[in-house]
């Protein structure tokens, strides 16, 4: 006997998930504030002090300000005014941080608006889903606030949709619930409901992946050029693409995937037609997206993100350092960038660990997982990688395995829940939270 498909069921508890977060987010901010600065870094003092943002209007609007932090002001200015919004500051091209500058009125060379540092669609999405909420009579900013924070939302329900369907047939329907609930309360789950890209993100990767377990090639494709156009990180779907290409050119179903390897040594017959190589064409679909943003943004990106910003593209030496660094902090004598790491390290270890302890049943999504991973810890600085994890399916994937045991659901959920508190209130109040 079959059980319902339980999409409604996480649909309602997305629903309750999205509205207790909110809700949660502007009781904290009535409730009680925290005393500042935020001197969990050695630079987030400076940037956390009550005076810090007042030259930032994007960071100021009162309206579901508690969702908005950190890069929000990049997104919503990009959504309001575009890239070359002249509200926001810019930078010139010989910008260092020896001899730090904005570029001011009488700017001889050429200057470029921080906006540059961002992908384009998550901005994109907001300014679309902003037109129909102008009859809400809001300001420009508090509109796009709105917008963007439901597209944040609406993200996260097609990852938690997506994640049920590529896990149920192993775990079941109750499985393939547990694995959707740990997505929306792991700790750094509260992403999914700011003015950030991480909920847009994953849902279009996931349901790219799901797409791509289902042979759906067309749809993952335009799903995976969007994930592309919204983070860095989507370009590297083209991974389980190719290999879930390879395995179809063997004529494997994805229930055998995992034996791709063990044919290809064996050299199983291959399946060439036209039709695989138009699905080929799909699977590198990450590749020409990543190519046209390239064309398009990619240079005055890289002169922001690398000099303003201090992050590149697989800056390994720097990364080395930066996270030697880190670990040396561990034994340091503030406390809150002891837990702010500790937290931080244990992510990146777990999700290490549940991306090899997925390799069997899922070898696509594993391989994808692991190169989240390595990216995300080449951009030169150490920090973050507890949100960009989230981007990571086998995270989710191995606790809907462990949740079968109602001692583990139990005592995770309440530490999960627990973080996510902590995390989400820090956010609120503009602290530094990765």
């Amino acid at each position: 006997m079959t059980t319902k498909p339980h999409y409604l069921k996480i649909i309602r508890l997305w629903l309750a998930w999205a509205i207790i977060l909110v809700a949660y987010q502007a009781i904290v901010q009535a409730r009680f504030s925290l005393e500042r600065p935020d001197t969990v870094l050695n630079w987030t003092a400076n940037e956390t002090k009550r005076t810090s943002h007042k030259n930032q209007p994007y960071l100021l609007e009162p309206f579901l300000n508690s969702h908005v932090a950190w890069d929000s002001e990049y997104y919503l200015s990009i959504a309001v005014g575009g890239y070359a919004d002249p509200a926001m500051r810019a930078i010139p091209a010989d910008y260092t941080w020896e001899a730090p500058r904005l570029c001011g009125p009488n700017e001889s060379g050429p200057c470029y608006s921080m906006n540059y540092a961002f992908f384009p669609f998550y901005p994109l999405a907001t300014r679309v889903l902003s037109f129909p909420l102008k009859v809400l009579g809001l300001t420009p900013i508090a509109t796009a606030t709105l917008s963007g924070v439901c597209v944040s939302l609406l993200g996260a329900l097609m990852a938690a949709l997506a994640l049920y369907d590529f896990t149920r047939q192993e775990l079941g329907d109750s499985g393939g619930w547990r694995a959707a609930f740990y997505l929306l309360i792991f700790p750094s789950a509260f992403f999914l409901a700011q003015i950030y890209t991480e909920g847009l993100f994953i849902g279009l990767t996931f349901g790219a992946l799901a797409m791509l377990r289902r042979r759906q090639w067309i749809l993952a494709a335009l799903l995976a050029v969007c994930a592309t156009w919204t983070r860095a990180a989507g370009g590297l779907l083209v991974i389980p693409f190719l290999f879930t290409w390879l395995a179809e050119m063997q004529g494997l179903s994805a229930a055998d995937e995992s034996s791709w390897l063990k044919n290809f040594r064996e050299g199983l017959e291959w399946h060439f037609s036209w039709k695989m190589i138009g699905r080929l064409l799909l699977a590198l679909s990450p590749v020409w997206a990543y190519l046209v943003w390239r064309v398009a943004l990619g240079g005055p990106f890289g002169i922001v993100e690398e000099r303003f910003f201090s992050r590149g593209l697989l800056a390994v030496g720097q990364s080395i350092e930066a996270w030697g660094q880190a670990v040396f902090s561990l034994f340091g004598e503030n406390p809150q960038t002891r837990v702010y790491y500790s937290l931080e390290f244990a992510a990146i270890l777990f999700a290490l660990f549940a991306c090899i302890r997925t390799w069997g049943r899922y070898p696509a999504i594993s391989l994808f997982g692991i190169a989240v991973i390595l990216f995300s810890l080449s951009s030169g600085v150490a920090q973050g990688m507890h949100r960009y994890i989230l981007a990571a399916p086998s995270v989710f994937i191995v606790l809907g395995r462990w949740g079968e045991k109602e001692v583990f659901d139990r005592a995770w959920s309440v530490a999960s829940i627990l973080l996510m508190g902590l995390l989400a209130a820090l956010f609120t109040f503009d602290f530094w939270t990765g």
